[in-house]
């Protein structure tokens, strides 16, 4: 056979291998309402800058249940290429080949696009429609016994470079702990779904019946367990999420996240500010209107906004910086900490300081919820994952009282001790071991319960405590920077922003720290 031959051999097998499972595979796969593997890539990178990697690839032969079978490319699609002109590492599972799941040639793929991604220090995606585990690959201890070598790996990853795990079909047994190691989870409504254990384990375990959807269906993860980071309606809105994630991150953590040009003037002073937080502290109000008024073009690209909805967590920018916001949410629970709250928030906060992503905190925050029932669930050993998170990040952190900061509520969300390069507060904030009501209640429960007309004590007394926790008085203390006024906001972070670029934090050297769980 001569070279021209040899040529067209290739072109032919290549051919093959991009064919995938055939055409009655990916039109089922068109008409569940899904991409394919490919097609996915394709809206993924920058057109013409993908390069694949083990286009040829196919399944070990370690089972005689696999005699005969092709698997074109092993069922999975790996690469590397560019996205907004910047490379980033891809592994694709490929439904229409055995459903997409993993054997033991395919894993070696994605050893391979890992390493990529480790050693050159660009983004790591997975773009999940997989089944899990190739079964007739694993069966036995001699094929299972080494196996498991990615949550390792993954795991080492993190914080090196950023990855991604879009939930795009199913995500079975292992498979589900890709997303659960990874820093971000979009989820295709309708389509993706994962759980350790699919509904026919779950019913032959346990003897209940449910669908892939009610056990582990975006609604689920993106509303309850908080696996989820966001519900998309279909592929390519995954894939456009994805992108603009990206866009605010460093390809790894040895770089400063990319500054994108803004025409949102600097000292633009939003005159809504002064209207959307109410005079009266026990009314509620949207922050997220908050935000959008001080970030450029008024853009936040929240993550996880169905869990936890009493804390808002947010990437945007500021003069064309990115930042990552966390501001307390008076609309649900009065802003109140809870469990998952001070999950998500500390969450997000390792994630930006991973990543030299300066952090902005927004408090309005009364504190964190207390009685049996949540102390029952752990709220002090959740609460500490938050005090632990703050505490450790040395990226810049900048810190605005709106309104109330009370108790642990205003540690956690930045105070003064938690060493924020710049702590302003409003006229409205009220900082506070506890709020004037509560406090009034422990401290003059005596006079107030003597006095002839108790309810105009009370109310006497609550106006005097409010008078000591006046932002005036923390200022006249110098414990925090300023108070200004509302309209000053963005061009105020943005002044220390810049100012504190250079931050450079020295730490006690340890191997690591001991992060509450």
């Amino acid at each position: 056979m001569g070279m021209k031959e040899r040529a067209d051999d290739l072109t032919d097998r290549r051919r093959r291998a991009r064919a995938m499972g055939g055409a009655d595979a990916v039109a089922k796969q068109h008409a569940s309402g899904k991409l394919t593997a490919r097609e996915r890539i394709d809206l993924l990178f920058d057109s013409g800058s993908f390069t694949e990697i083990g286009v040829q690839a196919t399944h070990a032969g370690v089972s005689p249940e696999m005699a005969g079978r092709e698997t074109p490319a092993d069922g999975v699609v790996t690469g590397f290429g560019r996205i907004d002109g910047r490379f980033a590492s891809v592994i694709a599972y490929d439904f229409t080949v055995m459903a997409g799941s993993m054997g033991r040639t395919a894993e070696v793929k994605c050893n391979r696009a890992r390493e990529v991604a480790y050693t050159k220090r660009m983004p790591m995606i997975w773009l999940i429609d997989s089944a899990g585990a190739r079964i007739q690959e694993a069966i036995g201890s001699r094929n299972f016994a080494g196996s498991g070598l990615l949550f390792r790996e993954e795991s080492i990853m993190s914080g090196v470079v950023p990855q991604v795990a879009a939930m795009m079909g199913p995500g079975a047994a292992g498979t589900a702990y890709i997303p659960a190691l990874a820093d971000f989870v979009p989820m295709v409504k309708g389509t993706s779904h994962m759980a350790l254990g699919g509904p026919p384990l779950v019913k032959a375990v346990v003897g209940e019946d449910v669908t892939p959807e009610e056990l582990g269906g975006s609604k689920i993860h993106c509303e309850i367990s908080g696996v989820g980071d966001l519900e998309v309606e279909d592929d390519r809105a995954c894939l456009t999420v994805i992108r603009e994630y990206l866009s605010y991150f460093p390809s790894s953590n040895l770089e400063r996240p990319p500054r994108h040009a803004s025409n949102d003037p600097v000292e633009r002073r939003d005159e809504d500010l002064l209207e959307i937080v109410p005079d009266n502290p026990r009314r509620a109000y949207d922050v997220r209107k908050v935000i959008r008024a001080i970030v450029d073009d008024g853009r936040v690209f929240e993550l996880k906004p169905a869990w936890a909805r009493n804390i808002v967590v947010g990437l945007a920018r500021l003069a064309g910086h990115p930042v990552g916001v966390v501001a307390n949410q008076p609309m649900v629970l009065g802003g109140a900490l809870d469990n998952d709250a001070a999950d998500k928030a500390a969450r997000f906060i390792m994630l930006c300081d991973a990543f030299n992503i300066p952090l902005v905190f927004l408090q309005d925050v009364p504190g964190f919820l207390v009685g049996s029932k949540v102390e029952r669930a752990g709220i002090i050993r959740h609460g500490a994952k938050m005090l632990y998170a703050v505490s450790e990040a040395t990226v810049p952190k900048l810190t605005v009282v709106l309104r109330k900061a009370y108790g642990a509520g205003y540690f956690v969300m930045c105070g003064r001790a938690y060493e924020p390069d710049v702590i302003v507060a409003w006229p409205t904030a009220e900082i506070s071991v506890m709020g004037p009501e509560g406090g009034t209640n422990i401290i003059f429960r005596k006079e107030i319960s003597s006095a002839a007309d108790p309810q105009a004590e009370r109310a006497r007394r609550v106006e005097e405590f409010r008078k000591l926790i006046d932002p005036y008085r923390a200022a006249g203390a110098a414990l925090i920077d300023d108070v200004i006024d509302p309209r000053e906001t963005r061009p105020t972070l943005i002044r220390a922003l810049e100012m504190a670029a250079t931050k450079k934090v020295e730490r006690p050297w340890k191997k690591h720290g001991v992060m509450p769980v």
